[in-house]
Parts: C-alpha cells; structure tokens; sequence
C-alpha cells in the first residue's frame, strides 16, 4: 500500500461508569486497568506503533498530560468536547493537513486488545483503500452483551464484508437473536481515507463543521454542529461501510463488571484490583488505587471501588448505574 498509515488515537473522553477512579482531572485512558503499569493511553499507543505516523486527539484540559504519557505521538486537541462525530471530522482533517494523502487507521485510548491486531488493522487500512469506503472493525460475540452497539454483515468481498445496517444495543432478548444470526460487536475502531470520511461529513449533520475547517475556523465549526457520534452521524447513513472481522480479543472496560472479565478471579470468583481482602466473599469486583485497603466480608455480587477519597457501592449488575452518580455530582459541581 502506497498511501502512508496514520493511527489516530481517540483520548477524549472520561469513562464515567469507572468512577471513582476515573474523574474529571484522571480520565480513563489515563488508568492502568488490564494488571500492568502502563496506562490505557500508552498501551494504545504501543499497539499502534506500526503506523507511518501516530496521532492522540484529546481536549485541551488533558493535552499536557497525553504529551507527557505519550512523547512519540503528536497531539491534536479537540476545540470542544463533542462526542466522536466532530472530534474525528477535526482530527481527520487536520491530518490531511499535515500529512496529505493517506489511510487514518482510527482506535478509542481505552480499551483493551490483546491478540493480533496488526494483521486486523492492515486489512481494515488495505479495505479503506480499494473500497473508498468507510471500514469498521466487527468483534466476534462471546456473549449476547446488551451494553455494545451490532453490525449486522452483509455480502462478502474477500477479507472483509457489506455492512447490511448497524443496530443500536439491544434488550438481552434481542443480543441473544443478534449473536446466533452471526452478528458483529461494532469496537469502535475504524479506517478511512480523510477524502472518503470527509465527503461523507459533508452530506451529514456534520457539514457546517466541514465548511468551517475548509475556511480554517474550526472554534465556528465547532459551535455549529451538535455533540453526535460519528456512528450515528456518518456511518448509519452511508452506503459505503464495510466490516473487517477482528481475530484479536477486545473489551471496552466499559463499566466495574468488566474488571472480572480482565483480571484472574479467586477461587470464589472475586476480581480484586488493588489492595483488597475478600473473607467470605463471593463474585465481587473490588477495586482500589492502592492506597486504600478494602475489605469486603460476607457480601456477593457487589462492585466496591475505591480511590482517592471516594467510595462506590453498587450490586454487580448494575454497574452501568455508576453514570447516574457522575451525573448527580457533576449537578453539585464535585465531579
């Protein structure tokens, strides 16, 4: 392939389902979640590391940080917080600029992979080049999970397959249906050339944004257009995406249930992360910063988090509900 690779690093976020540890100053890309030292920003950015060129999009609040995490990779900072339809519109645009013709190679800061991504990747960027189209990444189901957006494949062509549609995440009804019909976790990941993704936002909500980095006024860009995903603005609507299947294991660590997915379970079936005692205790996520000790006795089923100088308590199954605390103390200010 002739056209250089740019990975594209997504770090704008902050992963409210992880609080306490992730907080308005510590986003969750800045965590070290999978049993190592790094941060989930630096393992990307590793993982990536045989791209042409490596590029992290983040806001200006946490681009000092990224800089000191991530030295080798240049650093583009979103002009507002506006979900992944304008911050990757910006982002590709930029790196038009400054890299010219290319293959954008676009991958979220907080997830975890382990496995081969690199042959995924060459056959998503190779995808986007003959296609001219827009590539996602489709991960195999290991279970009917109701918290992740589908794909649905259509026909197949060689390495990669037609998107037939996206659907949104389902009812544990609907996700059981979606697994045995053989359909795809949408990761998040995805491959353009910044002409094909750029035309697309042209016809999109997202086209004052366009106009506007074309005129070179990005902030007027910004203000123009809403906070949408670039799923739901771009690549529900267009008939040219494509999926690549994903050999590689992935998890968004989305939520503290996920811990018990990454980290090796006790005998009791309790994922302990950090400085934890479990006595009598069973299929528990408990997770602290080190500092703070946990002990959790006689309890089942529960999420307890600690960091810095707050605690979360909340049944396992309902980890998602995490969000609904941010978003009260974001209301008082102490988020």
């Amino acid at each position: 392939m002739s056209k250089p690779l740019v990975a594209l690093v997504m770090a704008g976020g902050t992963g409210t389902r992880l609080y306490p540890a992730s907080r308005a100053d510590r986003p969750k890309q800045f965590l070290s979640l999978g049993g190592g030292d790094d941060s989930l920003l630096a393992e990307t950015v590793e993982r990536v590391g045989f791209a042409d060129e490596i590029y992290v999009s983040t806001g200006e609040d946490h681009a000092g940080k990224v800089r000191e995490e991530v030295p080798e990779a240049g650093v583009l900072v979103e002009p507002e917080a506006k979900d992944t339809g304008p911050a990757l519109t910006y982002a590709t645009h930029r790196i038009r600029e400054q890299v010219g013709d290319c293959v954008v190679l676009c991958v979220p800061s907080d997830h975890l992979i382990s496995g081969e991504f690199e042959t995924a990747a060459r056959t998503a960027v190779r995808a986007a080049v003959e296609t001219e189209g827009l590539v996602a990444f489709g991960v195999e189901p290991t279970r009917p999970a109701t918290g992740y957006g589908y794909i649905q494949p259509g026909e197949t062509r060689d390495e990669y397959a037609e998107i037939a549609e996206f659907r949104e995440k389902p009812d544990a009804e609907t996700a059981r249906e979606f697994v045995e019909r053989g359909f795809y976790w949408n990761a998040g990941l995805f491959a353009w050339t910044p002409d094909a993704l750029l035309g697309e936002a042209r016809d999109s909500r997202l086209a004052p944004l366009v106009a506007a980095l074309e005129e070179g006024d990005p902030e007027r860009g910004f203000e123009a257009v809403e906070s949408v995903s670039i799923d739901y603005a771009v690549l529900e609507r267009t008939e040219s995406a494509y999926v690549v299947p994903a050999s590689f294991e992935w998890d968004d660590v989305g939520a503290w249930d996920a811990i018990e997915r990454v980290v090796e379970r006790d005998g009791d079936g309790n994922a302990v992360l950090g400085d934890a005692l479990t006595i009598d205790a069973e299929d528990n996520v408990v997770a602290t910063d080190g500092d703070t000790h946990v002990s959790a006795v006689g309890v089942e089923g529960l999420v307890v988090a600690a960091y810095d100088d707050r605690v979360v308590v909340v049944p396992k199954d309902n980890a998602q509900r995490v969000r609904e605390v941010v978003a009260e103390l974001r209301k008082q200010g102490r988020f």
